[in-house]
């Protein structure tokens, strides 16, 4: 059991009252009173589409008020305890500890779902990853990051699914694409997009020289039926070839694999032609379904960016996988360090980072975007 000094104490109980300022806990109550009024109404259910968007978003702002309250009424059970304990002179340090670790826990999740207010935060996120130059080296690195990724999801419960993947010639990959299902997967998983680079000895140099590897990752979020993205507003070429992933005899045997390729206009009018394939189905038709949910959600990113890009609250993600560009150091030689270039987060167990362990990354990023929009003008 942890233990904590009084001023770790009082901080919790300041962490509580700060999320509930943060959260705007009063003004969600107001929403959702007024929602629940505009539900009244006898022709609420006459636009089937609206009424859904209500109920949906009544049940979201509920959720963040119970859970505040959930805090909230811990953070109430810590001062009592302490309280009693001070009076009566009981020995309550070891439920006094027990109540402030679950609070604490509570206030850590709690914190970090705070951080993802996007609306497209919640969704299943789509990965994809692509060696640099290098061939060998490259390919086992981008392979590398995959397993740190889907390790990342295992510790998360998600689901991951493979549904594409090139394997390399000798070692590696040259490209895989997974998906990343359950609860804000994209708005953990989107601090991750950039070139990730490796400094490390080479496993694959006889001479036991030095190398340096460049991957790149692409995350966006994978669109449903509450998003309309129109593909016959551009022209798309349907390609299909043997695959050759992980999916078996079958797959490799017959033309399953399927490319999509688009061709259209951005909202700005810019020319744009964008790729999707599908390779780890049994069937042509599901590779064909898959591959047109993931072009409709890189269409979809590619529109965000152009919205992103006017409030220029990101970079343009579109850089050269080589020197210079990467977001993230992991370097196994002649020490271990992984260090994110963005926050300056720097974490020495490079071998857990590697396992999986890249949590305290994502929670550095998105305290960032939470400071850089507080300090915007607005």
């Amino acid at each position: 059991m942890k233990k904590y000094t009084e001023d770790e104490l009082e901080s919790l109980i300041e962490r509580v009252e700060a999320l509930g300022g943060y959260l705007d806990v009063e003004g969600r109550r107001e929403m959702i009173e007024e929602l629940n009024r505009e539900r009244m109404d006898p022709n609420f259910w006459d636009d089937p589409d609206r009424a859904r968007e209500i109920e949906q978003r009544i049940a979201r702002e509920e959720e963040w008020v119970e859970a505040w309250e959930g805090v909230k009424e811990r953070a109430e059970n810590l001062e009592t305890l302490q309280v009693l304990a001070e009076e009566e002179e009981a020995d309550l340090e070891d439920e006094i500890f027990a109540e402030a670790e679950v609070l604490e826990e509570e206030l850590d999740r709690l914190e970090l779902e705070s951080l993802l207010d996007d609306p497209d935060d919640e969704r299943n996120a789509i990965l994809t990853i692509n060696p640099g130059a290098g061939g060998t080296e490259s390919q086992d690195w981008a392979d590398m990051l995959l397993r740190m990724y889907m390790r990342w999801a295992e510790r998360k419960e998600y689901d991951v699914e493979m549904v594409a993947y090139q394997p390399g010639e000798e070692a590696g990959i040259k490209s895989a694409t997974i998906t990343v299902s359950g609860e804000y997967a994209y708005g953990h998983l989107k601090s991750e997009s950039g070139v990730h680079r490796l400094v490390r000895i080479s496993p694959f140099d006889s001479d036991s020289r030095r190398h340096t590897s460049f991957a790149s990752v692409f995350v966006y979020p994978e669109v449903d039926d509450s998003i309309e993205v129109d593909l016959s507003e551009g022209t798309m070429d349907f390609q299909t070839f043997r695959s050759g992933g992980k999916g078996g005899q079958h797959v490799n045997k017959v033309a399953t694999g399927v490319r999509l390729v688009w061709e259209g206009e951005l909202s700005n009018g810019e020319e744009v032609e964008i790729t999707a394939e599908c390779t780890e189905e049994r069937s042509q038709l599901q590779n064909r379904n898959r591959a047109e949910t993931m072009l409709k959600s890189r269409i979809y990113q590619a529109e965000r960016e152009l919205r992103e890009k006017k409030k220029e609250k990101i970079e343009n993600q579109k850089k050269s996988i080589e020197w210079g560009s990467q977001i993230r150091s992991y370097v196994l030689h002649p020490y271990k360090m992984v260090n994110d270039h963005r926050t300056e987060t720097k974490i020495s167990n490079a071998e857990a980072v590697l396992d999986g362990e890249i949590d305290p990354f994502i929670q550095a990023y998105l305290l960032q975007g939470r400071k850089e929009r507080d300090t915007s003008p607005a």
